[in-house]
């Protein structure tokens, strides 16, 4: 068993186990006024995992990340960060923590540089130390030839990663992200994700919140899927479609007329069909064969697409409701 020593600002060293839990949470529930925005929640962290909170806006799990961080208390249950109680170790527990907030909140008048060593005086960092771990971010976050550029200048990519890199400049043990990729194009999604995994295999421990079940997919070892401040599901993306949804989907886009005219003539052609405002989605393990059967009866719908099933689906399964809704 491995101990990390870590030191933060005005308090005495703290140990910490490689092999304990990162974070472990039990019956955790918070609520403002009548209002109850998570409801008696349970899950553990492991140490160095990607672990992701799935949902739609209002699930629960930026109220969820608020609690982990120590800036929103918790109401009621247990929740216990790398080993200690955020109701009487905030402090110690913020030292190991890295937070990139869902907004970037960077200072647009200072330098790309100056916001990381600016940063690192609110954890007591020594210029020259600070000096050299921004140097290190920045070539790490891809930023070095913006150093000297002032934050506005910046596209919207360039400044989420930039907020990544203020985050690592205490070289936290655990690293909240809330929505991590929010409007950002795709290149410069599967640019953080790379960050972000590379991050993970130096032991870093990852906790985000997303709603794009793309990301999820490719971040996170494990995840909880959230809807109405309550987890309806927990486990690997694998697990998850394993569990709850077939291999294949099948997609069809009709029209209205087309659609009308639907009824009994799906059934038995898939496990499970799905109506959405949009398309109709067909739950089966061989997609292919659905799309002949279709064919043969004479059906012929505006667009057909067979694709493999995604954590989009499960949600969909469980809720009945889209992940975007």
């Amino acid at each position: 068993m491995n101990l990390i020593a870590v030191r933060g600002p005005g308090i005495s060293p703290q140990r910490v186990s490689d092999s304990a839990p990162a974070i472990t949470a039990r019956g955790l529930t918070k609520k403002f006024g009548e209002f109850t925005a998570v409801d008696g929640i349970d899950f553990d962290v492991h140490s160095g995992e990607a672990f992701g909170f799935l949902g739609p806006n209002g699930a629960g799990k930026t109220s969820t990340m608020k609690m982990i961080g120590c800036v929103s208390p918790v109401t009621s249950g247990e929740l216990q960060v790398v080993g200690m109680d955020p109701r009487s170790q905030g402090s110690s527990i913020k030292a190991l923590l890295g937070v990139v907030p869902q907004l970037d909140n960077l200072d647009i008048e200072l330098t790309v540089r100056e916001n990381l060593e600016m940063y690192a005086r609110y954890f007591r960092i020594d210029r020259h130390t600070a000096r050299e771990r921004a140097t290190e971010l920045l070539d790490f976050v891809q930023l070095t030839e913006k150093t000297e550029s002032t934050v506005d200048s910046l596209s919207g990519g360039m400044k989420r990663r930039l907020t990544i890199a203020r985050a690592l400049i205490n070289e936290p043990w655990l690293l909240l992200l809330d929505e991590p990729t929010t409007g950002l194009d795709p290149q410069a999604r599967h640019l953080l994700w790379d960050r972000l995994y590379r991050l993970k295999q130096r032991g870093v421990t990852l906790v985000l919140t997303t709603h794009y079940m793309d990301e999820a997919e490719q971040l996170c070892d494990r995840l909880v899927i959230m809807d109405k401040a309550k987890i309806v599901a927990v486990g690997t993306p694998r697990e998850l479609i394993a569990r709850h949804v077939t291999a294949e989907v099948v997609e069809l886009r009709v029209s209205d007329q087309t659609r009308s005219a639907l009824d009994g003539r799906l059934e038995g052609l898939a496990e499970r069909v799905e109506r959405l405002p949009d398309r109709l989605l067909l739950y089966t393990p061989h997609g292919e064969k659905v799309l002949s059967a279709l064919e043969l009866g004479g059906f012929h719908p505006e667009s057909a697409l067979v694709r493999r099933a995604t954590l989009e689906d499960v949600f969909l399964t469980l809720t009945g409701r889209s992940l975007a809704e």
